[in-house]
């Protein structure tokens, strides 16, 4: 049965190759299991396990009505902040700044629902970054403000602010967005994204031996992340034309900038989480870290990739 405003037919078919792709994905790491036993079968798999959950949850906020589509993607992005939050110490003087924090969550997603790009844009980049301070202020507690502000405005930014793009996606009109709307665009960008997360650990697993920021990801390498990058710009190229409305030399380049992204956003999280001293944001999903750890890829990717859309594709600059 289809949803009153029916998804295009290409959304639910490129939905069925990614499922396609993980089951084969499990499959061989299932055999991998038992002829190549150690870590780094244990950590592939990991990782397609992880591409499953994004996917998935994904695939529901795509698929279903988008106000829902919407609200779910808020809630994700609202775990995201609270798992942040949950890291960092705060001072009790700050304690209604944060219910406010909080509450930037539906105004964000609400800007994107209805896709008003300069509320959306200045919400929490301007406003919410003055007041913020301004109350804290206010509160009369000087002693940890820098940090206070520090810690929260950027929290704010590297979680609410950057995955409410994908929202921002989702509302993007068809006419700009290509034959599967939106949601193909959202589509794109969150398998590309987990696609080239996987293929960069696979390349430097084979043969990775140089690594590019040893002190924050002792396991990444410059094979694996050229691997990951030219894996990834050849999947967007095959997608592009049937998901987005780009011509395959533009989806080339814009799988490209989500790889690159990608991996930025990894690592940022990774530093910031290597300076607390934990390994995972969270328990939520056993054996496999919280929903920050799933997302961090996506911290840089979808305001990147969003932003390139807008500013080159959507305004008809190429």
């Amino acid at each position: 049965m289809r949803i009153p405003d029916a998804l295009p037919d290409n959304v639910f078919y490129a939905i069925a190759v990614i499922y396609g792709l993980l089951v084969i994905a499990s499959i061989a790491v299932a055999v991998m299991k038992r002829t190549r036993p150690g870590e780094g079968t244990a950590e592939l798999s990991r990782r397609v396990t992880s591409w499953w959950f994004m996917i998935t949850i994904f695939a529901i906020a795509i698929v279903t009505n988008r106000i829902v589509s919407t609200v779910f993607l808020a809630f994700v992005t609202f775990l995201a902040f609270k798992e942040y939050l949950s890291l960092i110490p705060t001072r009790r003087v700050d304690r209604l700044i944060l219910l406010f924090a909080y509450w930037t969550i539906p105004f964000q997603f609400y800007f994107a629902h209805r896709n008003e790009y300069g509320h959306f844009l200045t919400f929490i980049p301007v406003w919410t970054f003055l007041f913020i301070p301004m109350a804290m202020t206010l509160a009369g507690k000087t002693e940890g403000f820098l940090r206070a502000v520090g810690t929260i405005s950027w929290g704010l930014m590297i979680t609410v602010f950057a995955l409410s793009h994908t929202a921002m996606l989702l509302s993007t009109d068809k006419a700009l967005a290509g034959p599967a709307g939106g949601a193909g665009l959202l589509l794109f960008l969150v398998a590309l994204t987990q696609f080239n997360d996987v293929a960069q650990f696979t390349w430097g697993k084979l043969f990775g031996k140089h690594k590019i920021v040893p002190k924050v990801s002792p396991k990444k390498t410059w094979e694996g992340f050229i691997g990951g990058l030219s894996s990834t710009i050849i999947a967007a190229a095959v997608a592009g034309p049937f998901l987005t409305s780009m011509p395959f030399y533009y989806a080339a380049v814009a799988g490209g900038i989500i790889a690159i992204a990608g991996f930025l956003g990894d690592i940022t999280i990774s530093a910031f989480k290597r300076d607390l001293g934990v390994k995972d944001s969270g328990g939520l999903i056993p054996g496999h870290g919280g929903i920050l750890d799933r997302v961090d890829s996506l911290t840089y990717a979808a305001p990147v990739f969003y932003h390139a859309m807008h500013f080159f594709v959507f305004s008809g600059r190429v």
